[in-house]
């Protein structure tokens, strides 16, 4: 019998970095602000702090999502406007911000977005990570009704949407920080 994909730990672990001509301060204080990420990210529009202190550890933010009819068209993925709760696990000035996502039923999942912020001598290198340990209630939906061969399809395709979402994301940072 075959271990499905879904068993795999973790089930993302994804990442890219780019160099920018600023501080990582300039940087962290750009990235640490939840309420920017509808600048650069690709399917983020809005959001509102929902309990905490704005981009404190511990803090809520109620992301209002955006999901195209052109995103891995095959799979049965939520399209429109959706919603998510994350929480802030970690902030270090000039370091790292962290956030987890939470499941529909409010629980912190195994779900971390980062941004990693390197000094250098002419600038910083930001890197992103998404990596999610195991496979989430929302993986588990979506896969409900695939066989293996469509459950590892669909694993490599969110693989190569979410690590080009992550490259254009960091891009898009660069152009809104090398601007401000």
């Amino acid at each position: 019998m075959t271990t499905s994909i879904l068993e795999s730990r973790p089930l993302f672990e994804l990442g890219a970095e780019i160099h920018i001509a600023a501080s990582a301060d300039k940087i962290y204080s750009i990235v640490s602000d939840m309420k920017r990420h509808s600048e650069w990210s690709s399917e983020l529009q809005d959001g509102k702090w929902l309990s905490g202190e704005p981009g404190a550890v511990g803090s809520v933010f109620l992301g209002e999502n955006f999901r195209s009819d052109d995103i891995v068209t095959w799979a049965p993925l939520i399209r429109g406007i959706w919603h998510t709760k994350s929480e802030v696990v970690e902030t270090s000035p000039g370091q790292a911000f962290r956030w987890k996502i939470h499941s529909k039923t409010g629980e912190p999942q195994d779900l971390v977005w980062s941004f990693v912020l390197t000094p250098g001598e002419d600038g910083t290198t930001l890197s992103q990570t998404f990596r999610m340990g195991y496979a989430s209630p929302g993986i588990h939906e979506i896969t409900k009704d695939m066989d293996e061969p469509d459950k590892r399809k669909f694993i490599a395709d969110w693989t190569v949407k979410m690590t080009r979402d992550i490259q254009e994301t960091l891009e898009k940072i660069k152009v809104v920080v090398e601007k401000a």
